[in-house]
């Protein structure tokens, strides 16, 4: 006879982890207890060895499809001879620091939704059915050990019969910390435009009105969601008219994946990402009837953003639409409704969470507003993602809703670090022992309210983690809010500051990701990035070894006319192209239809502002090309080029249309011929396709010359141009031919969405 304690760390509590341990244990005839505190879950279990050692086995084999066992240790201890039976005891929140981690939102279980659909079952249209293996999780809770008492919940008094199911260990719903009923629980209420309470039942309400071509703001797990008919053109219309969203893709809710193949292409790997419990936004390919028959969705694009109902009030929507079928044979079946489902945050403000908030800021936008009385404790975005193709690992676009606060682990421990991340796509990073928290997308630092998130999600995560940040990590920018945060904050703890070249980060986050430690070779290609020589970097060769790195090479550098500017005006780009090829006196004739043709002729004759951004490569072709004069939105006319190429297919180059070459002890990749090559006689989609293919030459030729070099053959690929899929896949085809083994994001956004977690891996290293 043996006793043991156990501490069992990682994603354990609000999972059903305790009720499988009981289960465990009685079944295994072992005595103890087993409780949630600050790390993880701790247990006392007592027996013959051979059955302690059946049970260590099973502990891990067998834990509930939700937990993420990180580590168990475990100390023998005096048997207890007074202890009989196994129980499970109250939380304990005393003890050393927080090493215990809550779990991400997921998305209804099969168990809940065959209850949810059953007329004679007591939760029978309930919208907040849950459970032990599915629900809400991060975005309802204040603090660990996650408890009720610490959740949004902790106001909803359980009636006798939930009551039953929240206390007995054998059913699934034990300590399922949002357990509730119709009797109980939260509730739905449609609210119109006027503020009024409307009649009846809220989804047959909401659903007639999306029907008659409204716009409804739906509260959902993270925030709220900007829903209408996706076939309803003008409600489409209207949409984009009121949110000030002229051309930005906007994603759409199916019934189930059966639904999608009248609109996209989708695969085994595709459907298992699109009914995963995380249930993110998934890129598919679009089918050809989708621009027709979803007039303004995505327009001009190759893809559509796809997802699956993830609440039971998404997917009774779609049960009101079918005719409210009794079981789940309905969800194997195509159905009609398509709605689109974006992010309610006004004119690029964060996402909306509360009732107030919503019936505020989004009157004019909304024509009504589903809502309900269960606080969201901190907002969080839908995920988005792309599968490359090969059946490859998804990609992050944004990480946030099912994926965030899921730790990613490095390969060793370091001090704990908080990162600030960057301007654009700005996520936060906290780092405790060998784990990182990448916190849930936040978006563009150019607002204020932006900010203020920013600074509300460094307190909720310090406070839901209970770290004590030895470092701060930030952009080299001075000018950024996220920098002058982090020299606030480092100063308030009296701890060091540490500035981390832009796209060091970028690649250090996929070292993060991957574990490495050694050497490696680093393509970064983004937007741009202040560089450390203080230039406007941003088509960078690096040899990055941990928290050091050497820049290797560089494209060659092309004007900014007007500055920033040009970053929003790819014609600028493109005569700045022109400028390069030697013919800047065609500048005013070629873009004639440019009010400020001649004026920016002129800014170019007298020098400007150069760069390496890939980012603006991209668009100097697609203004060559006058493919999107102006963007509406970030990113748009690669987007578009890529689209362009993607329809096109395959194309032979006509040559070789880049030269590598040293200067100045820089391996400078110059795509000027390139350029040259978008002026010929041609369709757009043919010199789209050439200029993809023909830089996906250009790079490989480029990389390989520095692997010959230096004798590294492990390459890291990051920064924002590899959500380029042709890019991406294309690179990493053409460098394993050159004997690379290739590093890429996953886990975290290749673009500045996993800035501050290459931020905090260098952090950890940094030597001051």
């Amino acid at each position: 006879m043996i006793r043991q304690r156990l501490t069992v760390r990682g994603i354990v509590q609000g999972v059903g982890f305790r009720p499988f341990v009981y289960r465990l244990a009685l079944e295994l005839e072992l005595a103890g207890w087993v409780r949630n505190n600050t790390d993880g879950v701790t247990l006392e279990v007592q027996g013959r060895d051979s059955r302690l050692a059946e049970f260590l086995r099973r502990l891990q084999m067998e834990a509930p499809r939700l937990a993420r066992i990180e580590s168990v240790n475990s100390q023998t201890i005096p048997v207890d001879l007074h202890s009989k039976d196994f129980t499970i005891i109250a939380s304990s929140a005393t003890g050393g620091p927080m090493t215990a981690t809550i779990g991400p939102d997921t998305a209804v279980c099969n168990a809940c939704l065959s209850e949810l659909f059953d007329p004679a079952d007591r939760r029978y249209r309930y919208a907040f059915i849950n459970c032990t293996d599915c629900g809400p999780r991060y975005t309802i809770t204040h603090r660990l050990p996650y408890d009720r008492a610490q959740t949004s919940m902790a106001g909803f008094a359980q009636c006798p019969d939930c009551l039953v199911e929240y206390t007995d260990p054998t059913r699934r719903r034990f300590h399922a910390e949002p357990n509730a009923c119709q009797s109980c629980g939260p509730h739905l209420t449609l609210i119109d435009a006027a503020g009024q309470s409307v009649n009846g039942d809220p989804i047959a309400e909401t659903l007639a009105r999306l029907r008659r071509g409204e716009i409804v703001a739906i509260k959902g797990l993270g925030g709220f969601h900007l829903v209408c008919d996706a076939r309803n053109t003008p409600a489409v219309s209207a949409l984009r008219e009121r949110k000030h969203r002229e051309e930005k893709p906007l994603a759409v809710m199916l019934a189930n994946v059966a639904s999608c193949a009248e609109w996209v292409e989708t695969g085994v790997e595709e459907a298992s990402e699109l009914t995963s419990g995380a249930r993110p936004i998934v890129l598919l390919r679009k089918k050809n009837c989708v621009d027709e028959l979803l007039v303004g969705v995505a327009p001009s694009l190759a893809w559509l953003g796809v997802m699956l109902p993830y609440t039971p009030l998404h997917y009774l929507l779609f049960h009101e639409a079918a005719g409210r079928p009794a079981g789940l044979g309905w969800l194997d079946k195509p159905h009609p409704l398509v709605l689109v489902m974006t992010s309610a945050n006004p004119h690029g403000e964060p996402l909306v969470i509360t009732n107030a908030e919503a019936l505020a800021s989004l009157q004019g936008i909304a024509d009504a507003f589903l809502i309900h009385d269960r606080d969201i404790v901190i907002r969080c975005d839908d995920s988005v993602m792309r599968l490359l193709s090969g059946g490859d690992e998804p990609q992050f676009i944004r990480r946030a809703r099912g994926y965030t606060p899921c730790a990613i682990s490095f390969s060793r421990s370091g001090p704990d670090v908080l990162a600030l991340g960057g301007f654009y796509k700005n996520t936060l990073c906290f780092t405790s022992g060998d784990q990182a928290f990448l916190s849930q997308h936040i978006g563009d630092l150019d607002r204020v309210a932006n900010c203020q998130a920013l600074e509300t999600m460094v307190g909720h995560l310090q406070n839901l983690l209970n770290v004590r940040p030895q470092k701060v990590a930030h952009d080299l920018h001075p000018d950024f809010f996220s920098s002058q945060l982090a020299l606030r904050l480092a100063d308030h703890w009296q701890v060091p500051a540490i500035a981390v070249q832009h796209h060091h980060a970028h690649i250090a986050a996929v070292l993060a990701e991957h574990r490495l430690e050694e050497p490696v070779l680093g393509l970064a290609l983004d937007g741009v990035g202040l560089g450390s020589d203080g230039s406007a970097w941003g088509g960078e060769l690096l040899l990055v070894d941990g928290g050091q790195f050497e820049r290797l090479g560089h494209l060659r550098s092309i004007g900014l006319p007007g500055g920033d500017r040009a970053a929003r005006e790819p014609w600028r780009m493109g005569a700045a192209a022109l400028a390069l090829l030697g013919r800047q006196d065609e500048i005013a004739q070629y873009f004639r239809e440019e009010s400020g043709a001649s004026v920016v002729a002129q800014m170019i004759e007298r020098g400007m502002q150069q760069t390496t951004s890939m980012g603006r490569w991209f668009d100097a072709a697609a203004g060559l090309l006058g493919i999107q004069p102006r963007m509406h939105f970030e990113g748009q006319a690669a987007m578009l080029l890529e689209g362009l190429a993607e329809c096109y297919g395959s194309v032979e180059l006509p040559g070789v249309l880049h030269a590598v070459a040293f200067d100045a002890g820089s391996l400078v990749l110059d795509l000027t011929a390139l350029l040259q090559e978008m002026l010929t006689p041609s369709s757009i989609g043919y010199r789209a396709a050439v200029f993809h293919r023909a830089l996906v030459m250009a790079l490989a030729d480029w990389v390989g010359a520095a692997m010959d070099s230096t004798g590294i053959q492990k390459v890291a690929c990051g920064g924002g141009c590899f959500l380029n899929a042709i890019l991406a896949q294309g690179v990493r085809r053409e460098l394993e031919k050159r004997g690379a083994t290739l590093f890429e994001a996953r886990l975290a956004p290749p673009g500045d969405g996993g800035l501050a977690l290459g931020q905090a891996w260098v952090a950890q290293r940094a030597v001051l």
